[in-house]
């Protein structure tokens, strides 16, 4: 399955619409998947959409459970407000990796204060903006090209394109979220 990993390349030149088949496997499986191995394998395709970790993965989980809705939704909801993910989102980037290595080296600020954590969560009223020396960077500049024609980005969030800022207006819906999983079957995994 396509995961897109890698921004623009997904779209256009992607071994899985070249090969048929599953990469890598020589061989085809035999009989059907065993519900653990199903179960798993939706938990690892969310925790490689969002580049975590098992270790963070699980607290995260953990902090869904204690919450009063679904948990699988409250730990798409956690996923979905990070920092690196919003910034993906708003259409600053087009790649994940290039919105952590971007947040990382310290290009964004939250609130008006330099943030350098990719897993910084945002809330409700949060405004993310570029810094200046950002403004000019081809990467940023291919990433809201690309957002312009794809009206990609969410009702939850708000963009303002003269000062290349965002805002997190709300909390997102399930219909808002940018992953293709069912959550249910991690929950379930991890409830084993």
């Amino acid at each position: 399955m396509k995961l897109f990993l890698k921004g623009e390349k997904c779209f256009t030149k992607c071994v899985l619409d070249k090969r048929p088949g599953t990469p890598g496997m020589a061989k085809s499986q035999r009989g059907t998947p065993s519900e653990f191995k199903i179960r798993l394998r939706e938990k690892q395709k969310l925790r490689r959409l969002v580049s975590v970790t098992e270790g963070p993965f699980q607290h995260l989980f953990l902090r869904a459970s204690k919450k009063t809705g679904k948990t699988g939704e409250e730990l798409l909801r956690f996923l979905e407000v990070r920092l690196d993910n919003v910034v993906r989102r708003l259409g600053f980037v087009m790649s994940l990796k290039t919105a952590r290595q971007f947040v990382s080296h310290g290009h964004f600020r939250v609130n008006g204060t330099v943030v350098d954590v990719p897993s910084v969560e945002l809330k409700p009223g949060d405004s993310v903006s570029v810094d200046a020396a950002l403004k000019e960077n081809l990467q940023v500049k291919l990433g809201l090209e690309n957002a312009a024609r794809r009206n990609t980005r969410p009702a939850f969030l708000e963009f303002n394109e003269a000062a290349l800022s965002g805002k997190l207006l709300r909390w997102p819906t399930r219909e808002e979220m940018s992953f293709p999983v069912t959550e249910q079957l991690i929950v379930e995994h991890y409830s084993k």
